[in-house]
């Protein structure tokens, strides 16, 4: 390795060991690991095209990958190989891998989850393929401005990046708008404007090396990149405006959709990386067998939620209009071959297109969108659904402005339809699917949600491992659910020490980094309670903002209590156009430089809001974390991850019984979790029976002088109105139940307070939860996909 490295960083970066900065280092170092990936990948697919078997292809708008060198070198077994060959250059390994940039992949959970997805896949040996956009700058790099966020672009491209090939060959042309015309037997659509999508494919290694699948990510450019006719005529923009027009499809994730342009762009976006998926899957499944028709045999192509709903209709486009199936025979096809995974219940995220927009942009596509609904209606009339049901099962929304319903058309053309967690399964049967459940009964299953253990655990903690492994052996690092030996020893007080003795290192190394980028010095021995995600009101960051107020009151109050010492953590990015969510990030900020700033509440009380958070940044909490805020209104999160990897490090949970935090639950027992406030059905019946927040506040003393300080100005003197509207909406409608659960919240806390002051308590409740979450694992959740769904693994 020390000699191939030395090889590479001379030949392929064009250094001598001199002259080579750190970051020739790092380019150097991936491509020498890369080139024992390649090998392997190479190996891999040679074996799928040999066997035959099924492939699984996973369509996600999003995947945040995070960084890749250390993933890479654990999972194929080259870690301290690797750290002794830069060690004899003069490099720490750990300063080489902090040099790699986050892909700006992807925002949150569901791009996290594609990610440990394909890794899982690559680790039980299943072949396949992600499918997304090679986002330019993605999702943006967030900056506090005196605590408002700033959105900047992500630059994580801006140096190239060195594990990924060009596919030049592997190029198809994307239509946009046009027309449909008849030719006789058959019809053609004759796009108005086409651009070329290009294939770069990325490595995912899977533990072990067994296997390493391709994460194909798709770029944008004009069929023609300049026009010179233009040019020379002295129209320089116009010239390129085809060029920044493709490219436009390939820059931002989540582009802000509350104008018409933007919705056209994210409609644009999703059908780009959709159709040339599509066509990528088409052409090598004929290329590789002949007949179209045995597409369901040899691919499972999953959705990853709604955004490529539209592949539905564009399998049905590819099989009738290019490949001459009939109707019938193409929709068997198609059902046969799409499964559809379902991310949330929260309407504004089951996407619908204005319908003129949609028929403009995709015309060929909204006719089979119509006839695809033809069939559905009739056979819903036939079953006897009534009217009601009817316009709800319709792909068309009637309602008002007309409009494409993506999540129905993704429902109506799989043959499954799974929910990530129990609870948001059942709750998929009754709410936003009841209608289309009541069509068909058999299609709904649940899938619950899972991580890596190799990225949460293994990567990020290596202490703990090493803990873990004196103390049962090795055999959880192949089976996460082997963890489970750790129960007959969660009472061992040594263990309980060891283990503790590794929390506390990761909380001065965290505290080290908060020291280093934010000037703000951190107590390791307090109560790390930490909540990091994406900012949403429905997540209830508020909620715990107003409690720490609350808590604050009470310190300054009576100080002559024995108050646990806390440290409190956010960390999370607000969608550019939700101004509450940057609202609720400005509160956190006021909050934490009026308290950490105050001597009288005596270092018992820290608030951090950490910028830029991302998959690096959470791989340095999470270990740190004693307790994992999963605080969501009940019935409002389908799944979670989050509260997987906490726990999985030894953090308590504080919750809700909402999405996955029913089944951690279940698993890690009543005693090692701390649940409070009203379930998903309590929820529902305050909401639809006359719910007074007013009353409550008013109820609540601790409740309403937190909510009065913070409307009348205390945390921000500067503009003494900035919150007034924020807390006034808690006052007249709290849809999120903040007022509702906030004494069950604030009396959770306490209790947390109570276990912590008995550390061996807190102890032997943090190996409860370790041992117990393994089931979590992603590898187990895509063993149930392939077995279930795919039909990938017998």
């Amino acid at each position: 390795m020390q000699a191939h490295i030395l090889d590479v960083l001379q030949h392929r970066v064009g250094k001598d060991v001199h002259s080579a900065t750190p970051h020739d280092w790092f380019t150097a170092t991936v491509l020498a690991l890369r080139d024992k990936v390649i090998d392997q990948w190479m190996e891999s697919t040679h074996r799928t095209y040999e066997a035959g078997g099924k492939r699984v292809y996973y369509l996600s708008l999003e995947f945040l990958i995070g960084r890749l060198l250390r993933d890479a070198l654990s999972n194929m077994g080259l870690t301290r190989e690797m750290e002794k060959a830069l060690r004899s250059y003069g490099f720490d390994l750990s300063v080489i891998e902090d040099l790699e940039p986050d892909a700006a992949l992807g925002n949150g959970g569901l791009g996290r989850l594609a990610a440990c997805f394909m890794e899982s896949l690559a680790s039980l040996d299943i072949p396949a393929y992600g499918y997304g956009i090679r986002y330019v700058n993605g999702m943006f790099r967030q900056r506090l401005d005196d605590g408002w966020q700033v959105e900047l672009p992500e630059t994580w491209l801006s140096h190239g990046n060195p594990w990924e090939f060009d596919r030049r060959e592997s190029a198809y042309r994307i239509g946009f708008g046009g027309e449909v015309v008849d030719k006789g037997d058959r019809v053609e659509w004759i796009p108005a404007e086409q651009v070329e999508a290009s294939a770069v494919d990325t490595p995912v290694v899977g533990w072990r090396g067994k296997r390493v699948n391709t994460l194909r990510l798709w770029t944008a450019s004009a069929l023609d990149p300049i026009r010179l006719d233009a040019f020379n005529a002295g129209d320089y923009a116009g010239a390129l405006a085809e060029e920044v027009r493709a490219e436009t499809l390939v820059r931002v994730l989540y582009p802000a959709d509350s104008s018409p342009a933007g919705q056209e762009l994210r409609l644009r976006q999703e059908y780009f990386f959709t159709s040339a998926s599509i066509q990528d899957i088409v052409r090598r499944h004929v290329q590789t067998y002949g007949d179209i028709a045995s597409l369901p045999d040899k691919a499972a192509i999953q959705l990853n939620d709604t955004h490529p709903a539209v592949a539905v209709a564009e399998i049905m486009r590819l099989l009738v209009d290019v490949h001459g199936l009939d109707f019938n025979e193409a929709w068997d096809v198609t059902r046969r071959t799409v499964g559809y995974t379902n991310h949330t219940l929260l309407p504004e995220a089951l996407e619908s297109w204005p319908l003129p927009l949609f028929e403009r942009l995709l015309p060929r596509h909204m006719q089979i969108i119509y006839a695809i609904n033809s069939r559905v209606l009739r056979e819903a009339r036939k079953n006897g659904l009534d009217d009601r049901a009817i316009a709800a099962i319709s792909l068309i929304d009637e309602a008002g402005e007309r409009r494409v319903r993506m999540a129905n058309l993704a429902f109506v053309g799989a043959h499954s339809v799974n929910g990530v967690a129990a609870l948001h399964t059942e709750l998929m049967k009754s709410t936003v699917f009841s209608d289309l459940h009541q069509l068909y009964p058999h299609r709904i299953n649940n899938k619950t949600n899972g991580v890596t253990p190799r990225r949460w655990l293994q990567q990020c903690n290596q202490g703990l491992v090493s803990v873990i492994t004196d103390a049962i052996g090795p055999a959880f690092l192949d089976d996460a659910e082997r963890l489970a030996d750790l129960n007959a020893l969660a009472g061992d007080a040594a263990l309980g020490e060891r283990i503790a003795e590794v929390k506390r290192a990761n909380k001065v190394a965290l505290a080290g980094y908060v020291r280093q980028t934010m000037g703000l010095r951190l107590d390791p021995d307090a109560l790390f309670d930490v909540q990091i995600k994406r900012i949403h009101e429905y997540k209830r960051q508020l909620l715990n903002l107003i409690e720490t107020v609350a808590l604050y009151d009470q310190i300054r109050s009576h100080p002559e209590r024995d108050w646990v010492p806390r440290v409190k953590i956010f960390g999370g990015k607000a969608a550019s156009s939700y101004h509450n969510a940057k609202l609720i990030i400005k509160l956190a900020s006021d909050i934490a430089r009026r308290v950490n700033a105050d001597p009288s509440v005596g270092g018992l009380l820290k608030v951090v809001f950490m910028p830029d958070y991302n998959v690096s940044k959470a791989e340095r909490i999470i270990p740190a974390a004693d307790l994992s805020e999963q605080i969501s209104t009940a019935g409002m999160e389908a799944s979670g991850t989050g509260n997987m990897k906490f726990a999985l490090n030894g953090a308590l949970t504080i919750g809700t019984l909402d999405g996955a935090n029913v089944e951690i639950k279940d698993r890690v027992g009543d005693e090692n979790i701390v649940i409070f406030g009203l379930t998903a059905d309590e929820v529902a019946e305050k909401r639809s029976g006359g719910y007074n927040p007013r009353a409550v506040i008013e109820g609540s003393r601790e409740l309403q002088q937190a909510v009065s300080a913070i409307a009348t100005g205390v945390f921000s003197p500067d503009d003494p109105t900035r919150y007034a509207g924020l807390m006034g909406g808690i006052y007249d409608h709290d849809w999120f139940m903040v007022a509702a659960d906030f004494d069950a919240y604030h009396a959770a806390q306490r209790r947390v307070d109570r276990l912590w002051e008995d550390q061996a308590g807190w102890r032997a409740k943090a190996i409860r939860n370790i041992a117990n979450v393994g089931w979590f694992s992603s590898d187990r959740t895509i063993g149930e996909y392939a077995r279930e769904i795919w039909g990938a693994l017998t």
